[in-house]
């Protein structure tokens, strides 16, 4: 297969592909006396793989470790598991960042909609008071 085909097959972009041959990903493919690269169902696999470890959250390095595991280890379960839990645990940390931002900017929205019903002539935004306040506690 051509490299536009695969392209449609992985759902990737030409560009990302040659990124990937060129950061040794996949391995250099053959090509034809005209130079078009030949893609195998082997390297339209490893494509794949590629992308669903990246929407795991992995980066280009960490993929090639999983590869590198992957191509010559038997028995790669364990180095596997330490960068899944690596993972895991990173995204545990981003996702309670998340929630605190949540409960903050639900805070401030409940602030805001609060002091809008008063109606009140003073006209302060308790979300811009909460974040001077911070600005200069700092």
């Amino acid at each position: 297969m051509q490299i536009g085909e695969v392209a449609k097959l992985t759902a990737l972009s030409v560009d990302a592909i040659r990124f990937y041959e060129r950061r040794s990903l996949l391995p250099e493919v053959p090509r034809t006396p005209g130079r078009f690269r030949l893609f195998t169902h082997a390297e339209v696999a490893q494509l794949s793989f590629i992308r669903r470890m990246q929407s795991l959250g992995f980066s280009l390095r960490e993929v090639r470790q999983i590869l590198d595991l992957r191509e010559n280890r038997l028995d790669a379960c364990k180095e596997v598991s330490e960068l899944v839990k690596t993972k895991l645990d990173k995204v545990r940390s981003k996702l309670r960042e998340l929630q605190n931002l949540e409960r903050e900017l639900a805070t401030g929205l409940r602030k805001c909609n609060a002091e809008r019903r008063r109606r009140s002539k003073n006209r302060s935004c308790p979300v811009l008071e909460s974040a001077e306040a911070k600005e200069h506690s700092c």
